[in-house]
């Protein structure tokens, strides 16, 4: 296996960060959570968020795969191989920054020893598991040309890949205390929003591999891809409207609160960028066909759907985290050290939270690992490169 100057550069830059990762997440280990940006108000900060994102690009990878063998849409099995491949390096990544957040790390075998099969937590400990073997063996059967053993896969992967990602959901939807969270359409709003990123990362990923000379499925299936992309912006739009629509009519103070911190509060940016640069404009673009036919633009409008999927996972988490359902006496105790020596710091009945830099320097060294594994696999199990003929 052999990568081009370009690529060993970026393998050892990739290979430098996640080092530095490595290094903080000692570091934290050593020191407890509290050097994260994480307290009593916030207990589930950027590793959850990232978890959450993660999850999303992975189901969306396998659903397309499994649609393709399921629904024997041809022309899609032609990006299986490298749908299947970013899917299981985002559930390896999502089950990393699961891991990451915890702070007794090695009381892990207890979730083995003594789970508790009312806990979603457990659940989805279960099915992220089945989910990355299914995506190793689909891996395998892809790679050896084992038809029938992929179409049998396919039968179990994508229900498989609809259910991660719901009971990611279910882990907020089924917690009524903090308001919104606790929504019955939670999950197709997770499900929606992972067909949109999870597709979109394939595309940015099939274009630089194309642009690499390493894989290439035709600038025709590429556009083809696009359409489909906005229809599930379509989709995961309208569920968004839905929830929004419902928890205003409400008209309840928590939800009041909930929804004007997202319109004008501390979560606005991310909810707006979603909103404008996550759906509107990439959907506004997409839905012409000749734009879908241009992949400059494909490629923006991929980026600007994951990183509006990636704010959605900020304003969904960290909304409900703003006012704490506390009521009377002072409020909380933060239990930061901070709080500790300055008592008008103590109690507060407002949630605050910002990343630290051990936080973010851990994401990026993550996520640069997971683009070396990407690289990797990519070089060992996609076919020798060949220009497509379009049909």
């Amino acid at each position: 296996m052999t990568f081009s100057k370009r690529g060993k550069v970026a393998l050892v830059i990739c290979a430098v960060l996640a080092v530095a990762a490595f290094c903080c997440w000692v570091f934290q280990l050593m020191n407890g959570l509290g050097v994260t940006g994480m307290n009593n108000s916030t207990s589930w900060g950027s590793y959850i968020m990232m978890f959450m994102f993660m999850v999303g690009l992975s189901a969306g990878g396998l659903i397309v795969a499994s649609s393709a063998s399921v629904f024997h849409i041809e022309k899609y099995e032609r990006v299986a191989i490298p749908a299947i491949i970013c899917s299981l390096v985002c559930i390896c990544l999502a089950g990393a920054f699961v891991l990451i957040d915890l702070g007794g790390i090695a009381r892990i075998w207890r979730m083995i020893t003594g789970p508790n099969p009312m806990s979603p937590l457990v659940w989805d400990m279960c099915v992220i598991t089945c989910y990355l073997v299914i995506n190793i063996i689909d891996l395998r059967f892809l790679v050896t040309g084992n038809k029938r053993g992929v179409e049998i896969l396919s039968r179990i992967a994508l229900p498989t890949a609809i259910l991660v990602h719901s009971v990611t959901a279910w882990i907020f939807g089924l917690q009524v205390s903090r308001e919104g969270w606790h929504s019955a359409i939670m999950a197709p709003i997770f499900v929606a929003s992972a067909c949109d990123s999870g597709l979109a990362l394939l595309l940015v990923s099939l274009i630089g591999l194309q642009k690499a000379k390493l894989f290439d499925v035709g600038d025709k299936l590429i556009a083809n891809l696009a359409g489909l992309l906005a229809t599930f912006v379509a989709v995961d739009a309208f569920f968004i409207g839905c929830e929004l629509l419902t928890t205003a009519y409400a008209g309840t103070d928590m939800g009041s609160f909930v929804l004007g911190q997202m319109f004008g509060g501390a979560t606005a940016p991310f909810f707006w960028f979603e909103m404008i640069c996550g759906l509107l404009i990439p959907f506004c673009i997409l839905v012409f066909a000749k734009n879908r036919k241009r992949k400059g633009i494909v490629l923006l409008s991929s980026i600007l759907i994951i990183c509006g999927v990636l704010c959605k996972r900020a304003w969904l988490l960290f909304t409900s985290f703003l006012m704490p359902n506390v009521y009377g006496a002072a409020g909380i105790t933060l239990g930061t050290k901070t709080a500790q020596m300055d008592v008008t710091q103590m109690w507060t009945l407002m949630g605050t939270y910002a990343p630290t830099g051990v936080e973010i320097v851990i994401i990026i060294g993550a996520l640069a690992a997971g683009f070396a594994i990407w690289m990797v696999l990519s070089k060992a199990f996609l076919p020798a490169y060949e220009p497509a003929v379009e049909d």
